[in-house]
């Protein structure tokens, strides 16, 4: 089976009367509508990463991620779709949630395994697998074939932007949106919001993929306390952004990125006329782990 499908991801340009009073034009680039569950760059890192497998006769994925993650979902929707079998591992203790459930629904095996074997994920994956047979996606899908599909991502805009925004966790979208920029002669700033604390190491990440990290720009002050912490403030924005504009957002990764450059738009960041693509990259399940904080602002 052929590894592709058409995708949609239109730029849609957002109206707020922030930005008309500073000047700028904020784009929406929405990965978010590609595929209900391997949406985002989720697929874009799986891409070649399935293409590999198939060109290899392995039929067989194997990943990681703790319980609300969408790349697992992703990568047992994309299993599934396209004739592999998956198993994920699950970092901390045997639980169930949604997300989970819809991984089993896809046919994916969950072994979970306690945090500190599941730090060496290379280790963890050859004690139970043999990697002829199957295929190590690590975590996050981090990886040079997940860089080259977010690469992509530069072939289908439309116009050029003066800023790119994306937010990052392994920073593999980052340096992938880095690198087509380059292969594109654009003069565009990359911006990232990392979702976790102290993300300073992602600079050496982007080494690792060959990016020069000069050339992204991190603003490491939008984390609301590291990796799936929120805070009210935070909560409330997205409440207030979803309502006012359809566009869905969940707090992990684009309820910050959103935030964050709303805050930078108010603090003059931008020079005018400045035209800001801000990168939604799915993985909108990961809202259902918050639910009860939503469900508590509506008694505050």
């Amino acid at each position: 089976m052929l590894i592709s499908f058409p995708i949609y991801s239109p730029e849609e340009e957002i109206k707020d009367p922030l930005f008309s009073k500073k000047n700028v034009r904020v784009y929406f680039k929405r990965d978010d509508k590609i595929h209900p569950f391997i949406s985002g760059n989720k697929w874009r890192k799986l891409k070649y990463n399935l293409i590999d497998a198939q060109q290899r006769n392995i039929n067989h994925l194997v990943t990681f991620g703790g319980a609300w993650s969408n790349h697992l979902l992703a990568t047992a929707a994309a299993a599934a779709s396209f004739g592999f079998t998956s198993t994920g591992f699950v970092r901390g203790e045997d639980i169930d949630n949604a997300v989970l459930s819809m991984c089993r629904l896809f046919g994916m095996d969950l072994q979970f395994v306690d945090r500190q074997t599941y730090k060496e994920k290379r280790s963890l994956f050859l004690t139970h697998f043999n990697d002829r047979e199957s295929l190590f996606l690590d975590e996050g899908g981090k990886s040079r074939l997940g860089m080259q599909g977010c690469m992509e991502l530069l072939d289908e805009l439309e116009q050029d932007y003066d800023h790119i925004f994306v937010a990052s966790g392994t920073g593999t979208t980052v340096a992938g949106i880095a690198a087509g920029i380059t292969k594109h002669g654009l003069n565009t700033q990359v911006e990232t919001i990392p979702v976790l604390k102290s993300a300073d190491f992602l600079l050496d990440e982007f080494t690792s993929f060959g990016i020069d990290p000069a050339h992204i720009k991190l603003h490491l002050d939008y984390h609301f306390g590291g990796y799936a912490k929120t805070k009210p403030d935070l909560l409330l924005f997205i409440k207030e952004f979803v309502s006012k504009t359809g566009i869905m957002l969940e707090p992990t990764y684009t309820g910050k990125l959103v935030f964050g450059v709303y805050d930078l738009i108010m603090k003059d960041y931008f020079k005018p006329n400045s035209k800001i693509l801000v990168i939604h990259t799915g993985g909108l399940t990961g809202y259902l782990g918050y639910l009860e904080q939503f469900n508590r602002l509506a008694t505050i």
